[in-house]
């Protein structure tokens, strides 16, 4: 597959199989993310690979999160409880930190770098017909989530991926097309 068909067939899997990748596959995509472009060669990024109690541990973190907006404590604990058991079931789910850099500038450098790194490790998935589901949000910067995800305090959440076999291709979105947003300048 080269690389254009790759970018148009990435997209967010919604459900996946119940396989889990292997490390050998899950080492070809971190290698992948490893060759992100990284001004100064920091190489910032870190992953976690999270097994089932770490999963359930990081949608409970989510679930307290949710649950705020239930009408009763029955309601909560539903919520808390379902978030968990979705997060447990995944078949992976790889958690991309950054280190925190104490420049400032460097920081915004290492931050375009990792998401570069996200982007190289999902289209190394579609090469290797696995699929992501690429996740933020507050809740990456909550105390909880980053202890279930074993992120140390000198690190930041950049992204949450599930990553596994497709139960189906993902529905292309529509997008405006690039001349929109593109200005040629003279």
């Amino acid at each position: 597959m080269n690389v254009l068909d790759a970018i148009a067939a990435r997209g967010s899997v919604r459900q996946f199989s119940d396989r889990t990748p292997t490390p050998e596959e899950l080492a070809r995509l971190f290698d992948a993310a490893n060759l992100a472009p990284n001004h100064r060669l920091t190489q910032p990024w870190r992953f976690s690979v999270l097994g089932p109690e770490a999963r359930a541990a990081y949608g409970l973190a989510l679930g307290h999160r949710k649950a705020k907006k239930a009408t009763d404590e029955v309601q909560a604990e539903s919520i808390r409880q379902k978030t968990s058991d979705e997060h447990r079931a995944q078949p992976c789910m790889v958690i991309v930190a950054m280190t925190l850099h104490e420049n400032l500038e460097i920081r915004e450098e290492d931050y375009a770098a990792t998401m570069m790194a996200v982007q190289n490790l999902s289209l190394a998935a579609v090469e290797l017909g696995l699929g992501t589901h690429i996740r933020s949000g507050a809740i990456m910067g909550d105390p909880a989530a980053t202890a279930a995800a074993g992120v140390p305090d000198d690190e930041r959440i950049i992204a949450v991926l599930s990553v596994g076999t497709p139960l189906e291709a993902p529905t292309p979105k529509t997008r405006r097309p690039a001349t929109e947003l593109t200005r040629w300048m003279a």
